[in-house]
């Protein structure tokens, strides 16, 4: 008996599991309150006489502060830590996101004034969310396990399509799309409740044993990022003025210059998904708003498989070739080359063949989603917040620049097919970029300050 209780004492336990299983339940309320506006769109626009130029600046907004927030959100993440600096965040976002269905009730005018500003402070609240990610799985994952896993929270933002995008299809269609606000950011504020109460450090969470603890510890997991501390206090006392020094070092690295610009082309997809292409199905390819909620969740099916996938794939090459650029570029590259497919869109009629492409584009797109595995792989420890917030600031710039570029090409042509091609085109820049300048990838060293 002693023999089976000293085995079962030593067997690792895999509160690791539940962890990243909880990021991707937040990625996936955190992309489906960015879809809100999308789902609501068609109607919404024709209630308030919204034209496309209009329709693209106020799907921009969320973006200016969003990117605009991302280095300040990265630092908090690093003085006060992820735990409950992410909470805040998701249920401060969700609120935001609620007060949006009551901009109806206004007149138009005011309407289109208060949703801009929601949707700003909606960006503000979200802007930690994605480093925060990249941190926890840093803290949580050994080397040769955080390609699936950050392949597996990314992946949330096609599942939030998956699940949510029939359901607010359903919602604005059955009761207005009023509703769809209401819904989600109370679901958000839930989840946000849920996190604070379940989610730890390494090395206060009750759940892992000592051997789960000495494996990711030795395979190269920052355990001590996020270490015990008092709530209200900093999670380490940073040297003075080395915020700014970290940002200067990392905008002088070629590698990281490199990845920033591929996550900038890769999240062109993304926006393109979250906002446009709703309206695309309605305006262009004649479905309802019901139709198109239940028929984006073939490419966005695809895209989740493909997200997963990647992860697996990079993580096997990387076990295979012990090489992380390899493991890391291979399905970047070949992902992205891929999901140039959108552009083959503008060149068939049947709907099943259109819905056929963009769900490739999209496969190809989930497989090259590993910026944040590159994250969590090459930034310094003293950093990994503001590594994270500017790798999101550069990513998320497409967030403004994709809904405002679609809707002055839709304004000035009066057809997607420039936007598809422009869509397209990022990807082949952002494969591109990890070719030919990332080089290897590789954890940046900073230099102190003198």
């Amino acid at each position: 008996m002693s023999a089976v209780v000293s085995a079962a004492d030593v067997r690792r336990s895999r509160v690791r599991l539940f962890i990243v299983t909880m990021l991707f339940l937040v990625t996936t309320v955190n992309y489906a309150d960015r879809a809100t506006l999308s789902i609501a769109g068609p109607a919404l626009s024709k209630e308030l006489h919204l034209d496309p130029v209009a329709m693209g600046w106020i799907f921009s907004a969320f973006g200016w502060s969003y990117v605009v927030a991302q280095v300040p959100g990265g630092w908090l993440l690093d003085r006060y830590g992820s735990r409950l600096v992410y909470a805040f965040s998701i249920i401060v976002w969700s609120i935001f996101t609620m007060m949006q269905g009551w901009v109806g009730f206004l007149s138009a005018g005011a309407a289109i004034t208060v949703l801009f500003a929601l949707r700003l402070l909606v960006g503000v609240a979200e802007a930690p969310s994605f480093p925060a990610n990249a941190r926890i799985v840093a803290a949580w994952f050994p080397g040769n396990e955080r390609g699936t896993a950050s392949a597996f929270f990314n992946s949330g933002q096609y599942f939030a399509t998956v699940i949510f995008a029939p359901l607010m299809g359903w919602i604005a269609h059955a009761y207005g799309w009023r509703f769809v606000f209401f819904v989600m950011g109370a679901l958000g504020v839930i989840m946000g409740l849920v996190w604070i109460k379940t989610i730890y450090g390494p090395k206060e969470h009750p759940g892992i044993n000592e051997a789960e603890f000495d494996y990711i510890k030795e395979g190269g997991a920052l355990v001590d990022l996020d270490a015990p501390k008092d709530d209200l206090k900093p999670a380490r006392a940073p040297e003075s003025g080395s915020g700014w020094d970290h940002i200067r070092q990392l905008l002088s690295n070629r590698m990281m210059l490199g990845v920033y610009l591929g996550q900038y082309c890769i999240n062109t997809l993304t926006y393109f998904f979250l906002t446009w292409f709703p309206v695309y199905l309605v305006k262009e390819r004649g479905l309802s708003i019901l139709q198109a909620g239940f028929v984006a969740t073939l490419p966005a099916l695809c895209g989740f498989i493909g997200g997963v996938l990647g992860g697996i794939i990079s993580d096997a090459i990387l076990r295979r070739t012990g090489s992380l650029t390899l493991a890391r570029k291979i399905p970047i590259v070949g992902g992205m080359l891929l999901s140039m497919s959108i552009i083959a869109c503008n060149y068939v009629d049947g709907q099943a063949l259109v819905v056929g492409f963009m769900a490739l584009a999209f496969f190809g797109k989930g497989i090259g989603a590993l910026g944040w595995a590159v994250v969590s792989d090459t930034s310094p420890q003293e950093a990994g917040g503001v590594s994270g917030g500017l790798f999101n600031t550069f990513g998320n710039l497409s967030s403004i620049t994709t809904p405002i570029v679609i809707g002055y090409i839709l304004a000035a042509t009066g057809s997607f097919n420039g936007a598809l091609v422009f869509v397209g085109a990022n990807a082949l820049v952002a494969a591109f970029a990890y070719l030919v300048i990332v080089g290897k990838i590789e954890r940046v060293v900073l230099k102190r300050s003198s």
